[in-house]
C-alpha cells in the first residue's frame, strides 16, 4: 500500500520533473498549491491542522519544542529563565509534565500553591513567547516515583491503575479537575500559551486502557478544554490513532540511542522508516514526535551525565534531528531540553538526584555545546516558512525523481514545498554511524533547470557524523531568493528595510551558493571568497567560500541586502531576539510570540545569551548574560544608532549599511565572585531509636492484614509497608518488639526498597548488618550478636530502610518495606512504623511538599530547617564522621552567608569528595530542601547543583547533612560550596520561600 501510494505520485509527476523540473519557479512566480482541507476537533477553529502542520489563527506553525519539568526546578522565578533560553534557541514550544504526586498528596487534597502553581508557569511562558503542550498524566513516567501517580493512590486504590476501574477514576478525577480549572483560561483560544494537552502517557490500547483514555478525554472536554488532545506512543505501536480513546493528534516517542552512556561514541543507526510509518498510519495528521531523544538518564553507578551529553551531543543532534526533518516531521519536542533536579523523593529507583540528562541546558542552567547546535537548527526553522509545508518526494534507497547523486557513501532525502517550489535535500552518510569523511555532488532540479552542485568547488563534504541541507529556490526576507546553497542557513529574514541572509559552514570545507545581489554595496575582500557570474540565469551571482580561518565574513553589504557567512561556532554566538512590534496579524495575548505577535528582529553577536530586545526611537535595548568580555556585533534597522546592554549604554560605531559594533565588558563583580568555606559544623545523633528506653508509643502500630501493594506479605504477618501507614517517601523506620526468652537467635527479613536501596538492622542497641545488593529487595538472615537479647524484657529489632521511590509502568504499587519476617526462636508481638511527621495526610511542611522529608529523627524534629537552634549541639566537623566510628545516623548542620551582586547569576553546587568508595549515604538539605541524596559507595553523583531561590544569594543559608554510616567502619565525608559559573545579567530578582523551623511537638 505504501509503495503504491507514492508510486502513483512519482509516476504522474515524473514527466513534469523532467520537462519543467517540478515546476520549481522562482518565489516571485511560484503557483501556490491548494491546501488540503483543514481538520479540527469541532470545538474551535483557532487550532486546526492538515497533513502538513498545525494551524494557529490561520497560520502554519512548525512546533519546535523541548521538555522541561517545573517540579524539577521548584523556583517559579527561574521558569522564565528556562523559557527565555528555549526561545533564544529558536524554539517556540515547551512540553511540560505536571506531577500528580506533588500536587495531590492525599485523597481529596489538591495543592496548586507555591512551586506547584500553574498560573506562574503560564504567565512566564506568555512573557517569554513560548507555547505549552501540557502533559498532566496522571501517569507521566519521567523517571519519577510511581511514574508521577500519587503515592497514596498506590496504597488506597484496590483497582487496576490507568484503567476504567471506578476507584482509580475517583482517585484521579479531582486532580484532573484542578488541572482543567487552571488551564482553561490559559488556552491559545483565550490568548494564552497552552496549545495542546496530552492524554496520559505511553500506553497500549486495550479495552480497559481505551475506556480510561475516553474518560479522561471526556473530563477535559466537559471541563472546557478545547485545544487538541494529543498522545505519545512508545515506539511504533499504532495506539490511539483510531477507535475508543483516540486523540486529535497522534505522535510517537523515540530514543534511538538508548540509555547506555557507558560507551558514548557507539551509535545506533538512524531510524529510517518514520515517514513510511506516518504515511501508513495517520497520513491525514501532521507528523508529530512528542518525545525525541534530547539526552539520556543515567542510573546509579553509571558513568555520569557528561558521558550522556557526549552520547547525544551536537553530532547526534545534527544527524538524528535532521533525519526527523527528512521524515517530514513538523511537530517535535526534545526530551529533555532542561532536565533539572530530582530532589527529595521524586526519583524512581533507577536514577539519582541529578536529572541533568545530558541536556542542551545543564542542570546548573548553563548553556552547553548542544545548545549551540539546537540554536543553529532552531533559527533556521524559525527563519524558513517554506519549510513548514513540504511534500516527501523520495530518498536514495528508493530513488528521487529528477535527482542524481554522485557519491555512494552519501544518502539523500528530498522534500519540496509545492507553493514556493523550494527543494530541501537532506544529506547524511549512508552509514549514519560512520566517522569517515566523504564527499559527493548532486544533480538537482531548480527553477533555472537541472544544476550540478556544487558548480565551482568540486564536491560537498560530510565530515563523519554530519548532516547538511542542500536547498534550492529558497525565498528569504521581502524580496530575496537563493537559487541554491550548499552552505547551511542560520538566519534569513528582514531587518529594517534590508533582506538578511546568514549562512554558515565548517571552516575546513568549501561552500557555495547562488543568489541575486541587490542594491549598491560592498563585496567581501577575503581571499576565501570568490564571486562568479552564474550561467544559470541573468543577474545571479555564485559565491564560493574556500577552506580557511574562522570568524564572521560580510559577503555583501548594501542598502537593500546583507549576506553573512561564518563557521558554526561563530554563528552560534549570534542571537535573533524577537522585538515586540505589532503587525496586522498580531494575536491579542501573544504579543511576545514570534510569528503570532511580531516578525521584527535584530541580530546580536557576542553575548552568552540575549534574553530580549526592544527598540525605542533610535535605541536598541538588549538584556542578557555575559560570561566573558566580548566584541558586540549588531545588525539592526538603519534608524538604530544607539545600544544599551542591561540598561547601560554601549559605545558603538557604524560599519557598512546598518551594522553596529562595540565591546561588552564583563563586570569585575561577576569575575571575582567568591563563596565561603563550610565550617562551624554542629553535630547531633539522629538514631535514638536504638537506645534503651526509646519511647515509640506515638508511632503507628503496623497491624493491617491486607494491602493493595503488588507484593503480598510473605509470612502471613501484619502488613509492613510504609505507604500503607502513610509513610511513602524517603527513609522509613520499623521497630519490632518481642519478649526475650533467650532462645531467639536471628531474624529473617525480606526487605523491599527499590533498586540500589539499603537497610540497616539493629537488635536493641547493637548493630547487626546493612544489606544492599543493587536489586529492589534483599532476603537475609540477621544473626543476633552474643548477649544482645535481654531475657525477660522487651527487645526491639530496628530496621532503617532507604525508600528509593516506586517503580514505573505496571508496578507503581511497589512494595516498600518488610515483605516477610521470621524471628528464629521467638515471636514478634508488635511492629511499629514511622516515616515523615504526619505522613502524607498531615505533614507540616506544605511549602516544600510531600516529597521533601523522610522519617529520620532529625527530619521529624525539623533539624534541617532554617532557624533550628543548634547552639547546644556538639561542635564536630563533617569530615570527622560519626563519633562512634561505626554504623548509625547523625545530623551535621552549619550556616553561611552569601552576598552576591543582584545583577549576577551565580551557578552553585555542593561538592562532596569526588570518589565513591565510602560506605555511607547522606541527605543534603539546603535551607530545608532535600536537594541531594548521596550514595557514596555506588555513585556516580558527588556534585549537587542548587539554584538561587533555594539558596538565598543575599542572606544566611542553612545546610544540613543527614549522614548514615552503613557499616562498622569510620567514614569521612567532605563537602564544599563550589562555583560552576558566574554571569552578568540573569533573569531578574529571585524570591526565596524557605519556611523556618517551628516546633513539631
Amino acid at each position: 500500500m505504501l509503495w503504491r501510494r507514492y508510486l502513483s505520485w512519482a509516476c504522474s509527476a515524473l514527466p513534469v520533473l523532467l520537462s519543467a523540473h517540478i515546476a520549481l519557479s522562482s518565489a516571485a512566480t511560484a503557483i501556490v498549491a491548494a491546501d488540503p482541507p483543514r481538520k479540527s476537533n469541532g470545538l474551535t477553529d483557532v487550532v486546526q491542522w492538515d497533513n502538513y502542520t498545525l494551524f494557529l489563527r490561520d497560520q502554519r506553525i512548525f512546533l519546535h519544542s523541548g521538555e522541561f519539568h517545573t517540579f524539577r526546578l521548584p523556583v517559579p522565578d527561574l521558569w522564565l529563565d528556562i523559557f527565555q533560553k528555549m526561545v533564544a534557541a529558536g524554539l517556540n514550544g515547551v512540553s511540560i509534565y505536571i506531577h500528580m504526586g506533588a500536587t495531590n498528596p492525599s485523597r481529596g487534597v489538591i495543592d496548586f500553591n507555591d512551586w506547584r502553581a500553574l498560573q506562574p508557569m503560564y504567565d512566564a511562558a506568555k512573557l517569554a513567547g513560548i507555547f505549552i503542550v501540557l502533559r498532566p498524566g496522571p501517569y507521566i513516567n519521567a523517571e519519577t516515583t510511581a511514574g508521577g501517580i500519587a503515592h497514596w493512590v498506590t496504597s488506597e486504590v484496590a483497582g487496576t491503575l490507568r484503567t476504567n476501574d471506578t476507584d482509580w477514576t475517583a482517585a484521579y478525577e479531582p486532580y484532573i479537575a484542578g488541572i482543567i480549572n487552571a488551564t482553561v483560561p490559559n488556552q491559545v483560544t483565550h490568548g494564552g500559551p497552552v496549545l495542546a494537552v496530552q492524554i496520559d502517557n505511553e500506553f497500549s490500547q486495550t479495552a480497559a486502557h481505551a475506556a480510561y483514555f475516553a474518560q479522561l478525554e471526556a473530563q477535559y472536554r466537559n471541563g472546557g478544554v478545547v485545544v487538541p488532545l494529543t498522545y505519545n506512543d512508545p515506539g511504533q505501536g499504532r495506539n490511539f490513532i483510531n477507535g475508543t480513546g483516540a486523540v486529535d493528534i497522534y505522535g510517537l516517542d523515540s530514543y534511538p540511542q538508548g540509555f547506555d552512556c557507558s560507551n558514548p561514541r557507539n551509535w545506533n543507526p538512524v531510524t529510517t522508516n518514520y515517514h513510511q510509518y506516518h504515511a501508513a498510519n495517520n497520513p491525514a495528521q501532521p507528523w508529530y514526535i512528542p518525545e525525541f531523544q534530547g539526552g539520556s538518564f543515567d542510573p546509579w553507578g553509571g558513568p555520569g551525565y557528561a558521558a550522556c551529553e557526549v552520547l547525544t551531543g551536537p553530532d547526534f543532534q545534527d544527524v538524528f534531528y535532521k533525519e526527523n526533518w527528512a521524515s517530514n516531521v513538523k511537530l517535535i519536542s526534545y526530551y529533555m531540553l532542561y532536565g533539572g533536579t530530582s530532589w527529595g523523593g521524586f526519583p524512581f529507583p533507577g536514577v539519582y538526584t541529578s536529572y541533568d540528562y545530558g541536556s542542551s541546558i545543564a542542570e546548573t542552567r548553563a548553556l552547553t555545546p548542544k545548545f549551540d547546535e539546537l540554536k543553529r537548527q532552531g533559527l533556521f526553522l524559525r527563519s524558513s516558512p517554506s519549510f513548514r509545508k513540504t511534500d516527501w518526494i523520495g530518498e536514495t534507497s528508493t530513488g528521487i525523481p529528477g535527482v542524481t547523486l554522485n557519491g555512494s557513501a552519501a544518502f539523500l532525502t528530498l522534500l519540496n514545498n509545492p507553493d514556493t517550489g523550494t527543494n530541501f535535500l537532506i544529506a547524511r552518510q549512508a552509514n549514519s554511524t560512520s566517522t569517515a569523511n566523504t564527499t559527493f555532488s548532486v544533480q538537482v532540479p531548480t527553477s533555472k533547470g537541472t544544476l550540478t552542485l556544487p558548480q565551482t568547488t568540486g564536491s560537498i563534504a560530510l565530515n563523519g557524523r554530519q548532516s547538511k541541507l542542500i536547498i534550492t529556490d529558497y525565498p528569504f526576507g521581502a524580496h530575496g531568493s537563493v537559487l541554491f546553497t550548499t552552505a547551511s542557513v542560520f538566519f534569513a529574514g528582514t531587518i529594517g528595510s534590508r533582506d538578511v541572509l546568514f549562512l554558515f559552514g565548517d571552516a575546513d570545507q568549501s561552500h557555495e551558493f547562488a543568489t541575486t545581489l541587490t542594491g549598491t554595496g560592498t563585496r567581501a575582500s577575503s581571499s576565501r571568497v570568490h564571486f562568479t557570474k552564474s550561467t544559470a540565469g541573468s543577474g545571479i551571482t555564485t559565491l564560493s567560500i574556500t577552506p580557511g580561518s574562522k570568524g564572521l565574513i560580510t559577503l555583501w553589504d548594501s542598502t537593500t541586502q546583507l549576506v553573512l557567512f561564518a563557521d558554526p561556532v561563530t554563528a552560534a554566538t549570534f542571537w535573533a531576539p524577537a522585538v515586540k512590534s505589532s503587525t496586522r496579524n498580531t494575536v491579542p495575548g501573544l504579543e511576545s510570540f514570534w510569528q503570532f505577535g511580531t516578525n521584527t528582529t535584530v541580530l546580536v553577536g557576542g553575548p552568552n545569551l540575549v534574553r530580549n530586545a526592544t527598540i525605542s526611537g533610535s535605541t536598541l535595548a538588549l538584556r542578557g548574560d555575559l560570561n566573558a568580555s566580548v566584541p558586540l556585533t549588531v545588525v539592526a534597522p538603519s534608524a538604530v544608532t544607539a545600544v544599551t546592554w542591561n540598561g547601560a549604554k554601549v559605545a558603538v560605531r557604524r560599519e557598512g549599511h546598518g551594522t553596529l559594533t562595540g565591546q561588552l565588558t564583563q563586570s569585575a563583580a561577576s569575575k571575582n565572585v567568591k563563596v565561603p568555606k563550610l565550617t562551624g559544623w554542629k553535630f547531633s545523633d539522629s538514631l535514638p531509636e536504638i537506645q534503651p528506653g526509646f519511647d515509640d508509643s506515638s508511632w503507628t502500630v503496623a497491624n493491617k492484614t491486607t494491602t493493595n501493594i503488588s507484593v503480598k506479605p510473605l509470612t502471613g504477618g501484619p502488613v509492613l509497608y510504609g505507604c500503607d501507614y502513610g509513610f511513602c517517601e524517603n527513609n522509613v523506620l520499623f521497630r519490632g518488639h518481642f519478649n526475650g526468652t533467650g532462645s531467639e537467635t536471628s531474624i529473617d527479613l525480606t526487605i523491599y526498597g527499590g533498586t540500589q536501596f539499603a537497610a540497616s538492622v539493629w537488635i536493641n542497641d547493637q548493630f547487626i548488618d546493612t544489606v544492599h545488593n543493587g536489586n529492589d529487595h534483599v532476603s537475609a538472615t540477621f544473626t543476633f550478636p552474643a548477649g544482645s537479647v535481654i531475657t525477660g524484657q522487651d527487645n526491639v529489632i530496628t530496621v532503617l530502610q532507604d525508600n528509593q521511590g516506586n517503580d514505573e509502568d505496571s508496578n507503581e504499587k511497589s512494595a516498600r518495606g518488610i515483605a516477610g519476617f521470621l524471628l528464629n526462636g521467638g515471636n514478634i508481638t508488635t511492629w511499629k512504623v514511622q516515616g515523615k511527621v504526619g505522613g502524607y495526610t498531615n505533614f507540616p511542611d506544605k511549602v516544600r511538599g510531600v516529597m521533601n522529608e523522610g522519617g529520620l529523627f532529625g527530619e521529624r524534629e525539623g533539624w534541617h530547617l532554617p532557624g533550628f537552634d543548634t547552639s547546644n549541639w556538639t561542635t564536630r566537623d563533617l569530615s570527622q564522621g560519626l563519633p562512634s566510628g561505626g554504623a548509625g545516623v547523625g545530623f551535621f548542620v552549619t550556616t553561611f552567608d552569601l552576598d552576591f551582586p543582584k545583577t549576577t547569576d551565580v551557578l552553585l553546587s555542593f561538592q562532596f569528595e569526588s570518589t565513591n568508595t565510602q560506605a555511607y549515604r547522606a541527605r543534603l538539605f539546603v535551607n530545608g530542601w532535600m536537594f541531594g541524596k548521596r550514595v557514596a559507595n555506588v555513585g556516580p553523583q558527588t556534585r549537587f547543583p542548587v539554584p538561587p531561590g533555594i539558596l538565598d544569594y543575599s542572606g544566611k543559608n542553612t545546610v544540613a547533612v543527614a549522614l548514615w554510616a552503613l557499616e562498622d567502619t569510620a567514614v569521612s565525608p567532605s563537602l564544599e560550596l563550589s562555583i560552576d559559573g558566574a554571569l552578568d545579567g540573569g533573569v531578574g530578582p529571585i524570591a526565596t520561600n524557605n519556611p523556618g523551623w517551628a516546633s513539631r511537638a
